[in-house]
């Protein structure tokens, strides 16, 4: 069972590397290596994956509540469009989600060596967008679905999903800023998908996901907080500056993950 603390801890980490690209899947894994947790909770993990929904509700509400009232005019304008060119993106990780998710685990697994290697990765898609000339092409379907690929491919722990779709955008020629609220936006629906999944497929409520309400709680508010923050702060930084410090802390990160199996 996951302590209060380690709940407080596991969700700090969750919601602070949701959003920034150095991945959250693979933080998690290095937290539960270094907590000596073999397996995460299946309900805390759908309450902090909750958190950080939240969290992007709240830092993108207006542009939420906008694209909704556009939805809701039923015709075809520039806020359906962009719901349109999100639901194009969603299509590669569906597939992924819906058909190749446990193959792709029985495959990889989710060891350190298997996140220090994504994370490696993660560094080299990062460093890359210190190459890109800036550019303002637009969001077209082609490239929101070319985004949703590397979404999918994020699937691996250790390969950063903000850090995937935003090098990717970057690399298409699309404005930093944009691809950043795209990417955080696009990645709402399968999150609270896949909570829902978990939820009516009746592991969350299995005998062996028993865990207190006081560490559902506390990881909760720890995850919304820090995700809060880091959805704030990773928007500034996309605006402002480059991805290389990302990019390197992912390297000695992934690093770090190789060699401490040599010892």
């Amino acid at each position: 069972m996951i302590s209060w603390i380690e709940a407080i801890l596991l969700g700090f980490i969750q919601g602070l590397t949701e959003f920034l690209p150095v991945s959250s899947s693979g933080h998690l894994a290095i937290g539960k290596e270094l907590l000596g947790i073999e397996s995460t909770n299946l309900k805390f993990e759908v309450v902090v994956h909750a958190a950080t929904v939240t969290s992007t509700l709240v830092v993108f509400r207006n542009d939420i509540l906008k694209l909704l009232q556009g939805l809701f005019k039923f015709k075809l304008n520039e806020e359906t469009d962009y719901l349109l060119k999100i639901g194009v993106s969603m299509i590669p990780v569906f597939i992924v989600g819906m058909f190749f998710k446990e193959e792709v685990e029985a495959i990889f697994g989710s060891g350190l060596m298997v996140v220090g290697i994504s994370l490696l990765i993660t560094a080299a898609l990062l460093m890359l967008t210190g190459f890109v000339k800036p550019s303002e092409k637009r969001l077209t379907f082609g490239r929101a679905f070319i985004i949703g690929i590397a979404q999918s491919i994020a699937v691996l722990p250790g390969l950063s999903r903000s850090g995937s779709t935003i090098s990717t955008g970057m690399m298409l020629g699309l404005k930093k800023d944009e691809v950043a609220r795209f990417s955080f936006l696009m990645v709402l629906i399968p999150v609270l998908g896949e909570a829902f999944l978990e939820l009516i497929s009746g592991e969350f409520t299995a005998p062996g996901s028993d865990i207190s309400p006081l560490s559902l709680g506390l990881g909760f508010l720890s995850a919304f907080t820090s995700g809060l923050f880091a959805c704030k702060v990773m928007i500034a930084l996309v605006k402002r500056a480059k991805l290389t410090p990302f990019a390197i802390y992912c390297a000695a990160a992934g690093l770090l993950c190789l060699f401490s199996l040599l010892f």
